[in-house]
């Protein structure tokens, strides 16, 4: 249940892959990490607790997702913290199976076409979360404290991506989303799907695009020439003009 204390943390994330890009090493990130937070008076434990999350997110994330070394190249083309934190987001989803889990069903959701279907109400949550079963069989069963901890640290991540507006709003829209966040969604998407992934966007799905904004996304995205239309088979596509996340390495989105 971490996500109660931790959320996206955009700071700490972005500096954490300054580190990794510059030194390489993980081992190195973490004693420079935790020399500056001592340095700074920062509690041993909770920088223990944030490098431990933060650094689960970037080290098991699949590799769909951008590698961490050329997220800051990424962050540094980024126009808003949303951005940034939309493209943290998709290692936090990755990552988390317990947040994975919740927004497949509020995709499932959106998708089915239910009414009111962001709401992040703890009441909707926590119905969400009760039909939650694990492999072994247990099904999900924390302290009512502990879960309503959970589901506002939920909220803050939705909030922080652009769902939700206002501390106290509890029911959201599909965020807007940025040019590079943009991006990055649709190379997740076209790296973690197979030949019938423009039917499932994975980064749009879990972005809460619902499916009448794919044709608005797929016109931006390619006007970034980082993608481009093909015909194949009769039938317009949509794919990277070059290899995924190559525009990154290349200074931009052109």
């Amino acid at each position: 249940m971490d996500l109660t204390m931790c959320g996206l943390l955009i700071e700490r994330a972005e500096e954490l892959a300054r580190l990794y890009a510059e030194h390489g090493n993980w081992n190195e990130v973490k004693e420079i990490w935790f020399d500056e937070r001592l340095s700074n008076r920062s509690t041993r434990g909770s920088s223990q607790k944030i490098y431990r999350v933060l650094t689960s997110r970037f080290k098991n994330a699949p590799t769909a997702l951008p590698n961490p070394s050329t997220l800051p190249a990424i962050f540094d083309e980024c126009q808003t913290t949303r951005d940034k934190a939309q493209i943290l987001y998709l290692y936090l989803v990755s990552d988390d199976s317990l947040v994975r889990y919740v927004v497949h069903e509020y995709v499932a959701r959106l998708t089915e076409g239910n009414p009111n279907p962001l709401d992040f109400s703890n009441e909707t949550l926590v119905d969400i979360l009760t039909q939650l079963e694990y492999s072994d069989g247990d099904s999900f069963d924390y302290a009512e404290s502990t879960t309503e901890r959970w589901c506002e640290g939920f909220r803050s991540v939705v909030r922080e991506i652009g769902v939700l507006d206002g501390q106290q709003s509890v029911v959201g829209e599909s965020p807007s989303i940025g040019d590079i966040s943009l991006l990055v969604a649709m190379d997740y998407s076209y790296e973690s799907g197979d030949d019938e992934w423009l039917t499932a966007p994975r980064g749009l799905l879990y972005l809460f695009q619902p499916e009448n904004r794919w044709e608005e996304l797929f016109d931006r995205v390619v006007s970034t020439d980082a993608w481009e239309y093909l015909e194949l088979h009769g039938d317009l596509d949509v794919r990277p003009s070059d290899e995924p996340y190559s525009w990154a390495l290349d200074g931009g989105e052109s």
